[in-house]
């Protein structure tokens, strides 16, 4: 078994080796670019960690964990040109250094090179793999629809919002899963489990990062805390909130929204999320996804033992705060 540590230099490596042509320059520098930025690596981890849970040689699963981290930073160059980003990982964003139009026609040959490394899987597996990668883009697409639509409306019901983080952050996360497991062989019985399981753990994370944004810890989390709120993002706290205040509470939340003292407008927010004990209340749905997540690899027929890298990794996800 490896360690996700030993499977990130392995995924580094593989990245490091892709071979982009020379010209048009201009197309081809920033996906060199975005691809060495770096990150965890999680989704490519995932499919080789899916993989070697079979007992199969993790190279063979190389070209699916390629084609998984290639398509996740093509729609990070896209996800930042529409939320007009200035930095992806503390650098300059494609579309900062190169232009929006140059971002957008370098992401799309992402599409294509995605698949350029799903075709060197072999021939046995293929139709499956591409149909779960085709499954799981076009899901990822289907997310960010739904997040840009739910920006512009009053109302977002909860199952609404869940469907949503499923589609944009969860289905790559069981699609990755999936993909490795559909490698390495295995029956469409188990394939199905490890991608349930990686939905439901995709879900509990995103739920976790709502939670995180508002009580996180700056320096452990890694991001701006309290950006949600100034955002007026429609978060599971919010969707919560709004179900729960009282009429006097929703007339504060809405003067809120407006407010431009953010250091003013968060405490105001975190105020009320504190009163119905909204983070208590968060919690409880984001546990109902990580357990069934976990309930679903216990079920995996595979040696306990060869779940246990992919028990800690999981673990370490949902703890980000420890």
């Amino acid at each position: 078994m490896y360690t996700p540590t030993q499977l990130q230099e392995i995924i580094e490596n593989a990245i490091d080796k892709i071979e982009y042509p020379a010209h048009p320059a201009r197309l081809y520098e920033p996906i060199r670019y975005i691809m060495s930025l770096g990150g965890k690596r999680i989704r490519p981890a995932l499919v080789l960690m899916a993989a070697d849970l079979f007992g199969t040689s993790i190279e063979k699963a190389i070209p699916a964990a390629l084609a998984i981290e290639t398509f996740h930073n093509f729609t990070l160059i896209h996800d930042d040109i529409m939320d007009n980003a200035p930095l992806r990982r503390g650098q300059q964003s494609v579309h900062e250094k190169w232009g929006v139009n140059n971002a957008i026609l370098s992401g799309d040959v992402m599409m294509v090179e995605s698949n350029k490394h799903l075709s060197m899987l072999d021939s046995s597996v293929l139709k499956d793999a591409l149909d779960t990668f085709n499954t799981t883009a076009q899901g990822v697409c289907e997310g960010q629809q739904l997040d840009m639509e739910f920006e512009e409306r009053e109302q977002v019901g909860i199952s609404e919002y869940i469907n949503m983080i499923r589609l944009k952050t969860a289905v790559l996360l069981g699609g990755a899963m999936k993909l490795g497991a559909q490698v390495a062989g295995a029956s469409p019985e188990e394939a199905a489990t490890l991608y349930e399981f990686g939905e439901n753990i995709g879900i509990a994370f995103q739920l976790q990062d709502d939670i995180l944004d508002v009580y996180g810890d700056p320096e452990k989390f890694g991001k701006q805390v309290g950006g949600d709120i100034i955002a007026n993002k429609k978060t599971l706290l919010l969707l919560k909130l709004k179900e729960l205040a009282e009429p006097a509470d929703l007339l504060e939340m809405r003067a809120q929204s407006t407010n431009t003292d953010f250091t003013d407008k968060i405490a105001n927010m975190t105020n009320l999320y504190n009163k119905y004990d909204i983070r208590a209340l968060a919690s409880v749905e984001m546990r109902n996804y990580s357990d069934k997540a976990f309930e679903a690899l216990s079920a995996l027929a595979v040696p306990e033992e060869r779940k246990g890298e992919l028990l800690l990794l999981s673990n370490q996800l949902m703890n980000r705060e420890h």
